[in-house]
């Protein structure tokens, strides 16, 4: 996991920094058509990626979310990491709802300026399993926190992101923009006793750190939410706490040292209903249940 941030300066004392290892090239262009070939498509203008939106919280990064069908009047949701939840990494297999929080999370404006304290009353869902996600239900709805701060939430996509897609990922703790694309999807990733499905690869230039888990990662062409960063290969090691190793769908055990991860968030819509309402025996709902 990209570790809180206590656990990561700690790593760094007693490691040091060392030399940054090997990692894949990042995808190139393909060469220009011959000229006699049709004119390519116009690519889509990248949008203004900012930290807007995002939030930090005491040890890992977060995102005010929507989803597509979301009301101003809802209740606003806070997207972070499954292991940055308050109580605890939950199990392999535990899926909380309906936990009771208090948390609270520093609202960034576009600048990564902190600019208004918000507050949870309740751990919508929170799992390890399968993805690496915790969902926090807010005492503010959209519209107030748009009166009070002018400030929009990120939306989630609710289709699959695309290989080879420009992203941004948004740290709220470290006030830092990583930007690369997406390198690819991984069949199973694997550390410790937890598995997730799906994930996205990076390219090598999103070095995320600890204290970057939760962050949003954010596709460039439509300023949508598409995963949330969660973890990366510290030390080569072979799936252990920190080092992921990546399992082909024929059981192949893979390990990329430097190469940094994401959970993807596009099945997370269908399981909310009217109000921002946790459904999950709703239909096309495919996340984990308790």
């Amino acid at each position: 996991m990209n570790k809180p941030l206590l656990a990561a300066l700690c790593a760094l004392a007693l490691a040091g920094l060392g030399a940054a290892p090997a990692v894949a090239a990042p995808l190139t262009a393909a060469p220009a058509p011959h000229s006699a070939a049709p004119a390519p498509k116009a690519k889509t203008p990248a949008v203004t990626v900012s930290f807007a939106g995002t939030v930090s919280l005491s040890d890992c990064s977060g995102s005010v979310i929507r989803f597509p069908n979301s009301a101003d009047t809802d209740p606003a949701l806070v997207l972070t990491n499954g292991h940055c939840l308050e109580t605890g990494f939950p199990d392999p297999g535990e899926v909380i709802t309906g936990q009771s929080s208090s948390r609270t999370f520093g609202l960034l404006n576009a600048s990564g300026g902190k600019i208004a304290t918000l507050r949870a009353n309740q751990v919508v869902y929170s799992t390890m399993t399968d993805t690496d996600v915790t969902i926090y239900r807010l005492t503010t709805t959209y519209a107030q926190i748009k009166s009070s701060y002018g400030i929009s939430p990120l939306t989630l996509n609710d289709t699959h992101p695309t290989a080879g897609s420009a992203i941004k990922v948004v740290s709220g703790y470290w006030k830092k923009t990583y930007s690369c694309n997406i390198d690819g999807f991984v069949n199973q990733l694997k550390e410790g006793d937890w598995t997730w499905k799906d994930s996205v690869r990076y390219t090598s230039s999103c070095d995320t750190i600890g204290g970057t888990s939760g962050s949003p990662v954010i596709d460039t062409s439509t300023g949508k939410v598409v995963a949330v960063n969660n973890t990366g290969n510290e030390d080569g090691e072979r799936c252990t706490v920190d080092n992921p190793c990546e399992v082909d769908a024929n059981g192949n055990v893979t390990v990329h040292q430097g190469t940094n991860y994401a959970e993807e968030t596009y099945q997370i819509p269908a399981c909310f209903t009217t109000g921002n309402k946790l459904n999950l025996s709703a239909s096309g709902c495919t996340l984990p249940k308790p």
